[in-house]
């Protein structure tokens, strides 16, 4: 490959020569497919000397188009050169071949968008009749490239039938896809398999508390309530990692008969957890704020979230003191969830605010950074300027840096271009982040790309 040639032409150089469709793709990445389509059809320096022939597909075809008659069934290769070729005709006489060979069955779901109305319905025709018997890999490597489609033109059709054959397909079927790294692809799986009820309450719940896909553990999440089993499932959705599904399986322990759960859950990281928590608390009659307010006046056993959640439901000409109170606490959660409750209550004094800009724990100054953000081009630009000074923590010195932005001046520009230069990595590297500019990786002496070398 020389350095002016990308992957693709190499890949398509490769199947032109007849190597194995494996060896020159990735085929299980299905923009690969797409993309491979397009750049065959619009490789016009291929309309010369080197132009396939196609001359397994002679018969039939004019002889200006296909030269030499020959025949033979066609290589993998060979079906898809001929199947992204800018000739209709060829194209269509592809097709006939297609659905002797499963490999290139996502380029028949590509052919059903072509523009040739005759192209299109020969090749949902085969699409249908290849996909109903077709293995695992078959569906695997296939069914991506269909879901990508979706968005195209045309692109329903073999959407719908996809769906229609899931339908019908056997549980191992849904269960390999289920699998399948494309996120698309899980996700119809996985609700045709909810459907079906092939998995249990439990597998429900875990797949809600551990998949990465939230679209999966909302659906897991609801699949595992409806199945009426909270015993086996509600430990597992309460002790989730996402906040949706922790408020799902809060919400729910009302219904379970276990509201007085709720409670340790009003401190809960997630705002919605939070929220859903008061609400099953007042239907069980009892009183979030009071709850609140009780775990904020003794500081020795605050919980570190609980200053939030009081300004969430709390009155800020009562509540308010209490927050200030808090931001002097030895955790500092505690100290940073009564900063953000402060913000809640639209706090703008600035001569208590700015002394919090010189904690220790960063979570502290971030969340007196948001506080000020709103104000701060009404604060003095020294009260930043000095912050980003050498001898200042890291968080210290990038917060104050963000505030100073917002007065958009000359003090500014020369402050951030001195500690773009800083001699800290750790503050150089973070300054930049802010800045939008690439930390430049460095490279060994005489360094030169592989491609280059």
């Amino acid at each position: 490959m020389t350095s002016e040639e990308t992957p693709l032409d190499a890949a398509i150089r490769g199947l032109a020569r007849g190597r194995a469709l494996d060896r020159v793709i990735e085929v299980r990445r299905p923009e690969t497919w797409l993309e491979l389509d397009e750049r065959i059809r619009s490789a016009h320096e291929w309309r010369g000397p080197g132009l396939p022939t196609h001359t397994w597909l002679a018969k039939g075809l004019r002889p200006t188009v296909l030269r030499v008659p020959v025949s033979r069934p066609p290589t993998e290769a060979e079906l898809v050169l001929a199947l992204c070729d800018g000739d209709g005709r060829i194209r269509e006489a592809a097709l006939a071949h297609a659905a002797l060979c499963p490999a290139v069955l996502p380029l028949v779901a590509v052919r059903t968008t072509d523009w040739v109305p005759a192209v299109r319905d020969r090749a949902l025709a085969v699409l249908a009749e290849a996909l109903s018997g077709a293995d695992a890999r078959t569906l695997a490597v296939t069914a991506p490239v269909i879901l990508r489609l979706r968005d195209r033109m045309r692109g329903g059709r073999a959407a719908d039938l996809l769906q229609e054959l899931l339908r019908a397909a056997p549980d191992a079927s849904l269960t390999d896809l289920f699998l399948n790294r494309d996120r698309p692809t899980r996700r119809i799986a996985f609700g045709l398999a909810v459907e079906r009820g092939l998995l249990s309450p439990t597998e429900l719940a875990r797949l809600a508390a551990y998949d990465n896909d939230l679209a999966i553990q909302d659906t897991a999440a609801n699949a595992a309530l409806a199945a009426g089993v909270p015993d086996e499932t509600l430990p597992l959705l309460l002790a989730a990692r996402s906040g949706r599904v922790r408020s799902a399986g809060v919400t729910a322990l009302r219904k379970a008969g276990r509201a007085a759960e709720a409670e340790p859950f009003l401190h809960d990281r997630s705002g919605m957890v939070r929220a859903c928590a008061r609400w099953v608390l007042r239907q069980d009659g009892r009183d979030p704020l009071a709850l609140y307010r009780a775990a904020c006046a003794d500081p020795a056993v605050v919980p570190g979230r609980a200053p939030l959640g009081l300004a969430e439901c709390g009155e800020r000409k009562q509540d308010m003191e209490v927050l200030w109170d808090l931001t002097g606490h030895p955790d500092p959660l505690v100290r940073s969830s009564a900063v953000a409750g402060l913000r809640m209550f639209e706090v703008a004094d600035f001569a208590r605010l700015l002394p919090l800009l010189d904690d220790p724990a960063p979570g502290v100054v971030r969340e007196t950074a948001r506080t000020l953000l709103p104000w701060a081009d009404r604060v003095r630009e020294e009260e930043f300027l000095r912050r980003t000074g050498p001898g200042r923590p890291v968080h210290v010195r990038v917060r104050a840096l963000l505030l100073l932005r917002e007065h958009a001046s000359a003090v500014y520009r020369e402050t951030a271009e001195r500690l773009v230069a800083d001699p800290d990595p750790v503050l150089r590297l973070r300054v930049r982040r802010v800045l939008g500019r690439e930390e430049p990786v460095p490279r060994p002496p005489g360094f030169l790309p592989r491609w280059r070398a």
